[in-house]
């Protein structure tokens, strides 16, 4: 029976690769375009952009990354699994990956509690200040707000 068991649970476990921290970032943005029970076609389009820019992926290498990330996040416990990684990486890196979530956050014109308390647990895990996070909140809204009224 421990067997059976050990097998069942070594299947579903899939390794999560620590050194690609594109795959930490996809997985979180995926996360949090979720977290508030339904993922919005502009939220989908904010996680491709942001990647593509970032990254500088083609659409096909965004779409798989999209997929690899979901499938990691659904996977997962916590968060620690995707942002250890991302604490090693330089502090504007890690500013950009903020600012990033907040593209997402703010991409079907929302701010939920959950998206929000989110942006900040992962913020203070990867070392990015509440000062940094809150000037970021508040650059991303403001140029939200700014294509909103350019677009009617």
């Amino acid at each position: 029976m421990f067997e059976a068991l050990t097998r069942l649970f070594s299947k579903n476990e899939t390794p999560l690769d620590l050194h690609d921290p594109k795959l930490a970032v996809a997985a979180l943005l995926v996360h949090l375009a979720g977290v508030d029970g339904t993922m919005q076609e502009a939220e989908r389009s904010a996680i491709r952009g942001a990647l593509m820019d970032q990254y500088d992926l083609d659409e096909a290498a965004v779409e798989k990354l999209v997929r690899d990330a979901a499938r990691r996040d659904a996977e997962s416990t916590d968060f620690y699994k995707f942002t250890s990684v991302l604490t090693q990486l330089d502090m504007d890196e890690r500013i950009e990956i903020v600012r990033m979530m907040w593209t997402v956050v703010f991409a079907d014109r929302r701010n939920h509690e959950l998206e929000d308390n989110m942006v900040w647990r992962i913020a203070e895990l990867i070392g990015v200040s509440s000062r940094d996070r809150t000037i970021l909140r508040n650059q991303v809204r403001g140029e939200k707000a700014e294509e909103e009224e350019e677009n009617q």
